[in-house]
This record gives C-alpha cells, sequence and structure tokens, in this order.
C-alpha cells in the first residue's frame, strides 16, 4: 500500500498534512510544505518526478543508469572554491538533465554527456570548465591543457 505521508525530521513520527505544493523551476520536481501533526513544526520535501530510465553507455561498452547525482558531484568538484551558488549548480544540473531527457530516447554515449556538461559549465564559469575538462579528456601534459583554453583566451580578447 502507497503511503502519502512522510517521517518528521524533527520527532520521527510517520503523520503529517501537505500545507503548500508547487513546481519547482526545473518543470521536474514539486516541492511541499509540510507540518507534522504531533510536533506542529514545518518542514519542506522536494519529490521529483519519474522519468524513463536512460542509460549512459561507458567506453568499454557497459551500460549504468544516468545519475543526476553523479553530474552534481562532478560540478561540484569542477566548482570547488569559485564564486558559483548552489542554486547556480542545481540549475546547471537541472538543466543539463533536462537536455538529455529530452534529446535522447533510451541511452547516452559517455563522451556525449561529458560533452554536454562541458557546455553547460563553459557558460557557468571557464575556471571550472576546464577543470572538468582536464579530468574529463584526461590531459597527458600542458599542451593539451594550452589547447583547451586557448579558444577560451581568444573569446576573451574580443570586444563585447
Amino acid at each position: 500500500m502507497y503511503s502519502d505521508a512522510m517521517k518528521c525530521p524533527f520527532c520521527r513520527t510517520d503523520n503529517d498534512r501537505v500545507v503548500d505544493s508547487r513546481s519547482c523551476q526545473d518543470g521536474y520536481s514539486i516541492r511541499r510544505r509540510r507540518q507534522c501533526l504531533k510536533c506542529r513544526r514545518r518542514y519542506t520535501t522536494y519529490e521529483r518526478i519519474e522519468e524513463s530510465t536512460i542509460k549512459v553507455v561507458k567506453r568499454d561498452g557497459t551500460r549504468v543508469p544516468f545519475s543526476r547525482d553523479k553530474i552534481k558531484c562532478g560540478l561540484e568538484r569542477a566548482c570547488w572554491k569559485r564564486p558559483i551558488s548552489d542554486r547556480d549548480i542545481e540549475r546547471t544540473v537541472a538543466a543539463i538533465e533536462n537536455d538529455v531527457y529530452t534529446s535522447f530516447d533510451s541511452e547516452i554515449d559517455s563522451r556525449r554527456l561529458g560533452e554536454l556538461v562541458m557546455d553547460h559549465l563553459r557558460e557557468l564559469d571557464e575556471v571550472a570548465f576546464v577543470r572538468f575538462a582536464s579530468v574529463y579528456r584526461q590531459f597527458a601534459d600542458a599542451g593539451d591543457f594550452v589547447a583547451e583554453v586557448r579558444p577560451l583566451l581568444a573569446k576573451s580578447k574580443q570586444p563585447r
């Protein structure tokens, strides 16, 4: 049997009511304000719409489920100590996830997914982009690094 109730994070009681529900900006999740009927405290939960599972085809040919959390973790590492808010990272993850689910039916090649992440990171922060690219493309030496940075430098020298 399905239960709509959530356990209260404060008193652990499984008895609450939904006070308010809203769609999130990403269009794929719902934000619910709940109130515990025992301790009367309020808390927020997020529900994600379950999509059909997209598989990521890795370089060795194995297939693994697409993981939003892996994308977020990679972005957080690339953006570490950069002036990028958690909200910006969350928006970027949502945009990548949206692109994956709207552009691919059942599978996406890991190389294509990496390029998609880099496209979004390039727009978010150039330093984070280079960090991610250096790990993703497995730079072997400084020449690989310079080759990746050169287009960014050319772009920044253009009049705006």
